[in-house]
């Protein structure tokens, strides 16, 4: 509890069930380890490396991510909620499932990323890049989606109830009739049948 971890090489770790809270990781490489079933409560990840990495259900929650890598990385089923990312390289990544409920992804470069499915919900998306990103069946329930360039993305099924949409760049987003709904919604319309 409360560890330092300074500089040092995890390459190729392999780590199931582990548990760390309030950790400070800083220039950590974590190039292809591997996680599973492990938690991480309230960690700080500093300029570290999680490039190649493989994270299966494992718990992220209320860490602070900061210009850290996850270039290639595979996140299957992971909990990222009330986490923050600031600089960090996102792109490409591969998720599959899981929860980023509150998560701050702010000015994040997203593009062309599959988040199909994913557990957004109150997410801050505000300024991120999410050109020809697929978020269908997300749940993006009262996110913040300020100033978002979607151009090309695809929101069908994707639950935008709440959703803040205001200045977000949605030329070429594919929706479907809820999600058309909801965005005139964001935007002021009255919606009557």
């Amino acid at each position: 509890m409360g560890e330092t971890v300074l500089d040092e090489d995890w390459y190729a770790v392999e780590l199931t069930g582990r548990a760390w809270t309030d950790c400070l990781l800083r220039e950590v490489d974590l190039t292809e380890a591997v996680t599973s079933g492990c938690r991480f409560v309230g960690c700080t990840f500093d300029r570290c490396r999680l490039n190649a990495s493989v994270h299966r259900r494992t718990a992220f929650t209320a860490c602070t991510f900061t210009d850290t890598s996850f270039f290639d990385a595979t996140l299957e089923g992971c909990r990222f909620d009330g986490s923050t990312f600031s600089g960090c390289d996102l792109r490409p990544i591969t998720v599959t499932g899981g929860s980023w409920w509150g998560v701050s992804l702010r000015g994040a470069d997203l593009r062309d990323q599959d988040l199909s499915g994913l557990r957004l919900t109150e997410a801050d998306l505000a300024g991120a890049d999410l050109r020809k990103a697929s978020l269908e069946g997300a749940d993006l329930s009262g996110a913040v989606l300020r100033g978002v360039r979607a151009e090309g993305a695809d929101l069908r099924g994707a639950s935008l109830v709440g959703a803040d949409l205001g200045d977000a760049a949605l030329r070429g987003t594919r929706l479907d009739l809820a999600g058309a709904l909801a965005v005139a919604e964001s935007l002021g319309a009255l919606v009557e049948s």
